[in-house]
């Protein structure tokens, strides 16, 4: 198998495998913003970054499996380490695009700066806690 085939071999298995995660969590807090539930209960947002953050984890870390075949062997510290770091990532990513829909589209996603500070903090816990308890096939 050549390169190429290697690397979409590896996204498909990967995306087949994992990113039910991640989409079932942005079905679930889309939800909440189509019904106002966030605005109902403000404390909602808290599982909701808390589940996200597990999420985007389990993605990381089995994607990080899967490209094994190609990379090699990775060890199991380096490889929660670096699924750790491409969540943190994420998190940053998604505060940028709940400020980007404020802005653009006058919604009100976010609330302040410690609104954006508690949810990239709960996103982390989540992926952490995922992480001390996530065992590897």
């Amino acid at each position: 198998m050549n390169k190429k085939q290697q690397l979409v071999t590896w996204i498909l298995v990967t995306f087949r495998e994992a990113a039910w995660a991640p989409l079932g969590v942005i079905c679930i807090y889309a939800i909440g913003l189509a019904f106002g539930l966030y605005d109902l209960f403000p404390p909602l947002d808290i599982p909701s970054h808390l589940l996200g953050g597990a999420a985007i984890t389990y993605l990381y870390r089995s994607a990080i499996r899967n490209s094994q075949t190609m990379v090699g062997d990775i060890p199991d510290l380096i490889h929660t380490i670096l699924a750790f770091t491409c969540t943190g990532t994420t998190i940053i990513f998604w505060e940028f695009y709940e400020n980007a829909v404020d802005f653009f589209l006058r919604t009100h996603m976010v609330r302040g700066l410690e609104d954006t500070i508690h949810d990239m903090i709960f996103g982390l816990i989540g992926a952490l806690v995922f992480s001390l308890f996530y065992k590897r096939r």
